[in-house]
Formats: C-alpha cells, sequence, structure tokens
C-alpha cells in the first residue's frame, strides 16, 4: 500500500515540474497566412502577435527566437494583472519595442490595475493603443493596411463600429481584440481579413485533450482567418499541460492557400 502512495506522490511531483517547466517555454511559432484580397504592396508583410503575457517576463531567450524583424508588433492584452510591479510591465515593452512599432488593445486583467497609468506608460514607450479606434499603414503607392482595435469585452468596453470608422477605406484589415467572441459581431461588410484573439489560455491545462476552453488555433470560413493564442503567461498558477504558451510571426501572403 505504501507503495502505491510513494508512486502516486512521485509521479504528482513530476507532473507538477512538468507543468511548471510548460509555463515558461518560449515558443515562436512562423505562420504564413494567405489571402487573395491583400494587396502587393503588403505581400510578405510580417506581424509578431503577443497576447497575455500576465506575470512572465518577456525574455531575451525569447528575443533571441524571432528570426526576422516585424513590420509590426500587436499586443492581445493582459500586458499585466492585478500585483505585477509596473518596472516589470515597463522593461516587457522597452524589449518588445526593441523589435518593431508596438499596438495594443486592452484585455480583462489589464483594467485589474490603473488602466490611466498603464496606457501613459505604453504611450510613453511609443506604443499604439487601440481603444475602439484603428491605425492605417500607407504604402508608397496608396494602399492600406489598417489595424483596428476594440476594447474589453468582458466589461462591455467594445465598440466595434466605432473602431472600424477609424480604418477608412483601408484596403486589408486586422482587428486585435482580446476576447475571440468579437468574431461573432462581425459582420461580411465590415471587410476585416484577419483577427487575432487571446484570452482562453488554450484551456491552460487540458487532460486528455479536454479544457475549459477550446486549444488555441487557427480558424477560415468565408475568407475571414481568426486565430486564437494560447498565450504566452499564465493566469492563477504558473501551469500548463497540453497549451504550451506561444507567440506568433505571421507572414502575410498574397494569394490561396497552398
Amino acid at each position: 500500500m505504501m507503495v502505491i502512495v510513494y508512486i502516486t506522490m512521485a509521479f504528482g511531483a513530476c507532473l507538477f515540474f512538468y507543468m511548471l517547466y510548460n509555463a515558461f517555454r518560449n515558443n515562436v511559432k512562423n505562420q504564413t497566412l494567405y489571402f487573395r484580397n491583400l494587396p502587393e504592396e503588403f505581400d510578405g508583410f510580417k506581424v509578431l502577435f503577443i497576447s497575455d503575457i500576465h506575470r512572465r517576463r518577456v525574455t531575451h531567450r525569447l528575443i533571441s527566437k524571432i528570426s526576422s524583424s516585424p513590420d509590426a508588433v500587436l499586443i492581445g492584452g493582459d500586458m499585466t494583472e492585478k500585483g505585477v510591479p509596473a518596472s516589470r510591465t515597463r522593461e516587457n515593452v522597452k524589449r518588445l519595442s526593441e523589435i518593431g512599432p508596438l499596438y495594443f488593445v486592452l484585455g480583462n486583467n489589464d483594467y485589474e490595475v490603473d488602466t490611466l497609468e498603464l496606457t501613459a506608460m505604453l504611450e510613453e514607450h511609443g506604443v499604439s493603443v487601440l481603444q475602439n479606434s484603428s491605425v492605417v499603414l500607407t504604402s508608397e503607392t496608396g494602399k492600406s493596411l489598417a489595424v483596428v482595435g476594440v476594447d474589453e469585452m468582458k466589461f462591455r468596453k467594445d465598440n466595434l463600429s466605432l473602431a472600424l470608422k477609424g480604418s477608412g477605406e483601408a484596403d486589408f484589415r486586422i482587428l486585435l481584440c482580446h476576447n475571440p467572441d468579437i468574431v461573432k459581431k462581425v459582420k461580411a461588410d465590415d471587410s476585416i481579413h484577419l483577427i487575432l484573439s487571446g484570452h482562453t489560455h488554450g484551456g491552460q491545462i487540458r487532460i486528455f485533450g479536454f479544457g475549459p476552453y477550446e486549444a488555441g488555433g487557427i480558424k477560415k470560413a468565408n475568407g475571414l482567418i481568426t486565430l486564437i493564442s494560447n498565450g504566452y503567461g499564465t493566469t492563477q498558477l504558473p501551469l500548463r499541460l497540453g497549451a504550451h504558451p506561444e507567440v506568433h510571426m505571421i507572414t502575410l501572403k498574397k494569394g490561396c492557400d497552398k
């Protein structure tokens, strides 16, 4: 009987440390997405997407795994949460700002801190904070790509219509929203081509493939591509199983999926 107890305890300890190890892995997923209506001027445009940093530190090890310089760094919310030192968040922003221009939307846990102080600090480091607003990037030939940022849905701060107004007549639109449920509010005539979200952590701990949320991934329907990230950090306990942390290096390509 005692042998079984010792084996169970040893298994539990091994599982705990394995989940702890998984929570701090630095995985950069290189992904190529194809769009028929992407302007040629933005063919090869690179986006680094990171979401749900929470209490984690953006490490030099992560930065070293990013193989090429992105044209834009999109942060999908939950940059911080209650109890995270402001100095850590500032250092994370500094490191990300060394990679490329930053664009950020607020997540539900960001509202656990003083959001005015948070957004002021972000803007101090050149971050474009998109609160139901858009930023439009224009090529030399006049073609445009818009990053449409929608505020947190949990507190009903989202206003997709207002955010879209700021995108004008953009030729291509990327919708950035912390909560993936934003897809339910997107209409065909919104002309959104890519949605980037996080929030779910891929379930964070999945047992035999099952978790409180489905695993992160890519969904395609009617010309719209939705990417839901497992996120970089964790909430509550720094443990992961079956839902590895991830950061995404996305290359936009003109054409059909190969």
